[in-house]
């Protein structure tokens, strides 16, 4: 097994649930990123999503699509930000996966990505605009170097496309709470739990909840019923908040802290 499916079966041999922090590679800065790594890494963290920042961010509301502008705004590509996940590796074990639209990775070079991405020491990628009908090539890439490949469903999945993606996925699945782009909210879409349920009718691998998700209360309150929660808008906007601050590595713990 490798860290991805380990991480979770700690967790279910110790009765606890998963949270995982997303954070957009280069924002600020990249040096800042490999420190949030791993701050994130020792807040509590079962694993991490690194958003690589995208100028069409189709998916994504505005929080994000801003952490993407700022990041942008930097001299860098995917190769640096590899390269800083494996500089976070010397300190830290806990997975790390790169989430991305497929264009940037198409230009680097599927087959390229994968060994780049082993190398550095990541743990498995998911790709927001890669349905898993046209994964087949990058997918086979990705297990030739032993890594997962995340795949989304939503609420308006049918149970023939949660059955096709329990038949591809490996690690754990991605249950969209709701319809629509990311970001905060009030309450937490009822939709998410019927979905997970129908999930586990097809799929025993992990199911993790995202979109929507800012505060302890919700983050309790979803993982009654999946296995782990992701929360990345709420910690983007801390860090868009916190803009220069010197503290912003330590208050980004300290928010996760809050929020697990």
């Amino acid at each position: 097994m490798g860290r991805i499916a380990d991480s979770f079966t700690n967790l279910q041999r110790e009765g606890k649930k998963g949270f995982i922090p997303f954070i957009t590679a280069g924002d600020p800065d990249l040096t800042t990123t490999a420190a949030l790594l791993v701050t994130l890494a020792h807040s509590g963290a079962t694993l991490i999503e690194l958003g690589v920042p995208f100028s069409d961010p189709m998916a994504d509301g505005p929080v994000i699509q801003r952490a993407s502008e700022r990041a942008l705004k930097n001299t860098f590509g995917l190769q640096e930000i590899l390269d800083t996940v494996a500089q976070a590796r010397q300190q830290i074990d806990i997975p790390i996966i790169l989430f991305s639209y497929y264009n940037p990775l198409l230009q680097f070079g599927l087959k390229r990505l994968a060994e780049a991405a082993r190398e550095a020491g990541l743990d498995g990628v998911l790709v927001t605009d890669l349905s898993p009908e046209e994964a087949g090539e990058f997918e086979r890439e990705l297990r030739a170097c032993d890594l997962d490949m995340i795949f989304l469903v939503a609420p308006t999945s049918t149970d023939e496309r949660l059955k096709l993606v329990a038949e591809r996925a490996s690690g754990f699945i991605y249950a969209v709470s709701r319809a629509g782009v990311t970001g905060t909210r009030e309450t937490v879409s009822a939709e998410a739990e019927k979905l997970v349920n129908r999930l586990r009718k097809f799929s025993e691998l992990p199911v993790a909840v995202g979109f929507g998700i800012s505060n302890a209360e919700q983050v309790a309150g979803v993982h009654r019923y999946a296995d782990a929660v992701v929360v990345g808008s709420a910690i983007v906007a801390e860090m868009e908040r916190l803009g220069d601050s010197p503290e912003l590595v330590k208050h980004i713990g300290e928010f996760l802290t809050g929020l697990t």
